[in-house]
């Protein structure tokens, strides 16, 4: 058997040549990739409406797609047929995908809750029958809360596939209204003092003046001192609407007490 040196030399050169070549390509194509997941993030960090995690998911997506290319590329560097390989790929993909078919769809749709936020941490919904506070949101999970304090962990399949309440979506109006009993002799007084309360209450909005009326007539059996109900209307600031409802009727019976 003759050994043809010219063609051997030939070929080692060819060889070490595509070695050298490839070998810079992937540096290249590390930094690259690198630099793609870099600015990418960037890019999503600076619009501040997209989730940390799905900026850390697409910035990743970015960086495998451009090693990928580079993976192909260096394949046929050394004459390899990449056609049959990505054939082979797909197949496999495909079968992956139809096995963890409920994983995928829990991963989309994760992703899509994460870009459109439906809710956010800390808020009160309803999905998929269950009620709770959101307490986390991954690419594949979301907690909740449950007013006994019981964990409720729900796919995002089933998500981002149901209706969802959201009672926090917007900021409560601050409307406060209460009524109760009172004698029709002690209604001026009553209300007057309400009124003095009200308006000197920090938490109160300042653009709506609170208001004390009476709205009906509920007893007129002693026809000399018929019971009335009165009426307080006003408005708190949103967070402090409950606070300020608790303390006009403890003043309210405080007063009532005293005046009887």
């Amino acid at each position: 058997m003759t050994i043809n040196f010219d063609t051997l030399k030939a070929s080692l050169v060819l060889y070490g040549l595509n070695a050298i070549y490839a070998i810079l390509l992937l540096a290249v194509g590390w930094y690259l990739s690198g630099a793609m997941q870099r600015f990418v993030t960037r890019v999503l960090s600076v619009t501040h409406r997209v989730d940390p995690l799905v900026t850390l998911f697409v910035g990743s997506l970015a960086r495998y797609g451009v090693l990928a290319v580079v993976g192909i590329a260096v394949l046929q560097l050394f004459g390899i047929q990449t056609a049959s390989l990505v054939a082979v790929l797909g197949a496999t993909s495909l079968a992956i995908g139809l096995a963890l078919q409920g994983t995928l769809s829990n991963l989309a749709a994760g992703v899509m809750l994460l870009l459109f936020r439906p809710f956010h941490i800390g808020d009160d919904v309803e999905v998929a029958g269950k009620a709770g506070k959101v307490r986390s949101l991954s690419l594949f999970m979301t907690e909740l809360v449950a007013p006994d304090n019981t964990q409720i962990l729900l796919p995002n399949g089933q998500v981002w596939g149901a209706a969802i309440i959201n009672h926090s979506a917007y900021p409560g109006t601050g409307e406060v209204k209460v009524t109760f009993p009172v004698p029709a002799g002690a209604a001026n007084t009553l209300a007057d003092r309400i009124l003095k309360e009200l308006r000197n209450d920090s938490r109160m909005d300042e653009q709506a003046a609170p208001a004390v009326s009476v709205t009906k007539v509920l007893d007129v059996a002693n026809p000399a001192a018929p019971i009335l109900e009165l009426t307080v209307s006003a408005k708190a600031k949103p967070s402090e609407a409950d606070a300020v409802k608790q303390c006009v009727l403890d003043h309210a019976s405080a007063l009532l007490a005293a005046a009887a």
